[in-house]
């Protein structure tokens, strides 16, 4: 069998087994971490703490997504992400990872060392967005947000069929963006947990990751996340480990090629686990 690939800019990526990939945030408002690495030496330390401890891909942003979060112009977005991205790619050898809504902000990050998009603000046939990624040939995680469902009439609020409703959005997004000239390998697909999206929506998903992953690869981007406190009954992000690890080990297990966790360490140890236990069970 051909062994899957992600195209990162000068990185290939195999994902014949799931890849970690560690949050960096380097706001002052983020809903778990916000403030801790808010200067840029603390964040490039933090950054290589989470590559010894096994992470796959660094994911640095430079605004928060949570509901509520006052928005951020992309001059204040590249002031502090630049210089952590410069820093970064200087000592490390994993691809970088820039989260943002603008692809002006993108384009600045790979210039400087990035070369994965993790695209929050994907908009279908947005020139700048294609633009950035054919020209760079980076990889980038198109994500599914509630205007993404709006856009293709359905009413985010409905409970109903919300795992089917990301796999349209997601392949219609898929598909344009390689009519534009991005290459398949450079392609996850992310279904937007926690994004617009109730504590049955974002199980629904889950429950259903195996069709989702006949799209392409998929990321999974659970970690400390409201709904994981809601089942756990723990109101502060920090304490929701255990479910976080759980739901990046069930997502590996149903065909995740990507699991974006703060924990990179328990989550590492997490899957080791599993995989050995796996190989067993199949001798």
């Amino acid at each position: 069998m051909k062994e899957r690939i992600w195209q990162c800019g000068a990185y290939q990526l195999g994902l014949d087994e799931p890849r970690v990939m560690g949050i960096l945030n380097v706001t002052p408002d983020s809903f778990s971490d916000g403030g801790d690495c808010f200067d840029p030496a603390v964040a490039i330390a933090r950054g290589l703490t989470l590559i010894e401890e096994g992470a796959d891909i660094l994911d640095i942003g430079g605004e928060s997504t949570r509901p509520g979060a006052t928005p951020v112009l992309p001059e204040e977005e590249l002031r502090r992400v630049l210089p952590v991205v410069r820093g970064l790619a200087a000592r490390c050898r994993v691809p970088l990872s820039v989260d943002t809504l603008h692809p002006d902000v993108a384009q600045a990050a790979i210039d400087a060392g990035a070369s994965i998009v993790n695209a929050t603000g994907w908009q279908i046939n947005v020139p700048e967005w294609t633009h950035v990624l054919v020209a760079y040939r980076a990889g980038v995680c198109i994500m599914h947000t509630p205007e993404m469902a709006r856009l293709e009439g359905f009413d985010p609020a409905s409970e109903s069929t919300c795992a089917g409703d990301v796999s349209i959005c997601l392949a219609k997004a898929y598909r344009c963006a390689c009519e534009a000239g991005v290459r398949e390998e450079q392609c996850v697909l992310d279904p937007g947990l926690g994004f617009g999206k109730t504590t049955t929506q974002n199980l629904d998903i889950l429950a259903r990751l195996e069709s989702l992953t006949q799209l392409g690869p998929v990321l999974i981007g659970a970690s400390r996340k409201r709904f994981i406190g809601e089942i756990c009954h723990e109101p502060e992000p920090c304490a929701r480990l255990g479910g976080s690890v759980a739901v990046a080990v069930w997502s590996a297990l149903h065909g995740a090629a990507v699991v974006r966790v703060h924990d990179v360490k328990a989550t590492v140890h997490a899957l080791r686990m599993v995989t050995r236990l796996r190989s067993v069970q199949a001798m």
